[in-house]
């Protein structure tokens, strides 16, 4: 039989996630293809409420917008219409086209009370794809706006987007820019955080991405693809919340373009005139004034704003009820750690003990990887005399320690230990050894089978920690329970693995092989569902119990 420790020794195998910032190349990938998806999802949470509107644009800008024969704008990525309707508010000369590939954006614009189709041409366009001369006549347009759009799209399909728009403006026609600029607060809260996609590139908690500009590469961006840099200003702001005494550095550039083969126009600035950086950010701006446009998880941290991405699920067990705070819906199809949401193989595993307290009743329980919800270490804790939830993953643990703190009893919490255990790791293994140095009674496992490379550390540290009795005694109270779907990892590369470190196969659910229980009763495992009397949801559920060999 192999020793527990030698896992350790095949190197460290990527269970968890990745110590470097970047996200894997399935997510990147991932990312890219469904980038639509992601901000229709936003804009169904948010609706028209997350940003605000610009009305800055008059004053940053009114000279532009103000000039006679100035009438048709085209606003790129207008989302829910923070540009347009302020714009159509202050000049009543103009007609607006407005796009974007979100079709849930595209929707509220038309459905604001001062939308018009008399003032406004609002269509669904995605400018990295979509030829947009096929919605606008080319060389038709004179003001072009993009309010923090061009942050969206991945770097390597920037220079599509600015050749698109180019068909479209008049000769004598500008593009007004404002995106968010390297070292703004929004950039280093990125840092180690595994969102990075690439150079200044990275993806937000809920799968929308956003993208720092440099100023040589704004710059080279469009002068490769046929325009002059007439104006630039790279600002720095500092928002201040007075309630929390947090201070927010914010930069963002600002920059004016025209095509390259134009006369430079009219109250531009040149380049020795446009204004650059104030090296210290002494102004401060109250958060209730706050104009610039800003990402939800700097608003979460900075000003207490409620957290979008999490939320509370009810669960009703037998005579159980629980509020868990897990990670929302929304979020969960973006998110690497698959220990932030309830699994269905918790939820049937925790109405198996929650009817059959003589699987725990005194004894020592250990759950391995039990994510942020905890409902069968939750559940143990009652009749047991010690138990252990553990996970791999930072956030999980943050969520259930929060989760065990509301809904355990406290009689009970002195008996209930959070604590981080990555398998296969000496250090996380011999710190649980500590709770008890007699190893553990029951080890729970729901769905911990689904990447192959995790099964033999899962056994191996499942042997490290489970108790061994005395010489001559029975192991029928001591044992393994694994309840999972069957996914990417076989039945039969699991028996491997416990049989390599002394586990044997005791029963399975379903389809039980009655020689495998034979010396120990039978029906087990049936007994126990009998009694929980669960609807179980789906045919793919499998329990299987080890004793030691």
């Amino acid at each position: 039989m192999a020793s527990p420790s030698d896992v350790v020794q095949q190197g460290k195998i990527q269970i968890y996630s990745p110590s470097n910032d970047e996200v894997s190349a399935f997510w990147r990938d991932k990312y890219e293809k469904d980038a639509k998806k992601y901000w229709d999802i936003f804009y169904k949470r948010h609706q028209d409420k997350f940003f605000k509107d610009r009305h800055y644009l008059e004053k940053e800008w009114g000279h532009h917008f103000s000039e006679e024969g100035t009438r048709a704008i085209l606003e790129v990525g207008c989302g829910a219409g923070n540009t347009i309707f302020p714009l159509l508010a202050a000049y009543p000369d103009i007609f607006v086209h407005a796009c974007d590939f979100s079709p849930r954006a595209v929707n509220l614009v038309k459905m604001h009370k001062d939308f018009t189709e008399a003032r406004v041409n609002a269509f669904v366009s995605d400018l990295t794809v979509d030829d947009l001369s096929m919605h606008l006549a080319p060389s038709s347009v004179d003001i072009i706006t993009m309010m923090f759009v061009l942050s969206a799209v991945s770097p390597e399909k920037m220079p599509t987007v600015v050749q698109n728009i180019r068909k479209v403006l008049k000769p004598n026609g500008r593009i007004l820019f404002r995106d968010y600029a390297i070292g703004d607060l929004a950039q280093e809260r990125f840092t180690g955080k595994e969102q990075k996609i690439s150079e200044n590139f990275y993806v937000r908690g809920d799968g929308t991405r956003a993208f720092y500009f440099a100023d040589e590469f704004l710059r080279n961006l469009f002068e490769e693809n046929g325009f002059s840099m007439v104006e630039h200003v790279l600002c720095c702001k500092q928002v201040e919340n007075r309630s929390r005494e947090l201070v927010m550095n914010r930069r963002w550039v600002q920059a004016v373009f025209q095509l390259a083969d134009t006369k430079c126009i009219s109250g531009a600035k040149t380049k020795d005139e446009s204004l650059h950086l104030q090296e210290g950010c002494e102004r401060k701006d109250d958060v209730n004034g706050f104009e610039i446009d800003i990402s939800d998880g700097v608003a979460v941290e900075m000003f207490g704003i409620s957290s979008s991405s999490e939320e509370i699920i009810e669960i009703s067990i037998r005579d159980y009820f629980f509020k868990i705070k897990v990670l929302s819906k929304e979020y969960q199809h973006t998110c690497p750690s698959t220990g932030l949401m309830l699994w269905e193989s918790a939820r049937l595993m925790a109405s198996v003990l929650a009817a059959n307290q003589e699987i725990t009743s005194g004894k020592r329980v250990l759950e391995l990887g039990c994510g942020c919800a905890g409902v069968c270490s939750m559940i143990a804790v009652g009749s047991a005399d010690l138990v252990v939830a553990t996970d791999g993953d930072t956030k999980a643990l943050d969520l259930l320690t929060q989760n065990v703190a509301s809904n355990v009893k406290p009689q009970f919490l002195d008996s209930l230990h959070v604590k981080r255990l990555e398998w296969g790791n000496e250090d996380d293994t011999e710190a649980i050894k500590k709770l008890s140095d007699k190893g553990f009674d029951i080890i729970i496992g729901t769905d911990v089978t689904y990447v192959k490379e995790a099964i033999i550390p899962l056994f191996a540290t499942a042997r490290a920690l489970i108790s061994t009795g005395v010489s001559g005694e029975s192991n029928k109270d001591r044992g393994l329970i694994l309840c999972h779907v069957l996914r990417r990892v076989d039945e039969a590369r699991i028996l491997s693995a416990a049989a390599r470190y002394g586990f044997k196969l005791v029963e399975r659910w379903p389809e039980s092989d009655e020689t495998l229980n034979s010396s120990y009763g039978g029906g087990i495992i049936k007994n126990w569902l009998s009694n929980c009397q669960y609807e179980v949801p789906s045919t793919a559920l499998n329990i299987m119990y080890f004793h030691i060999a």
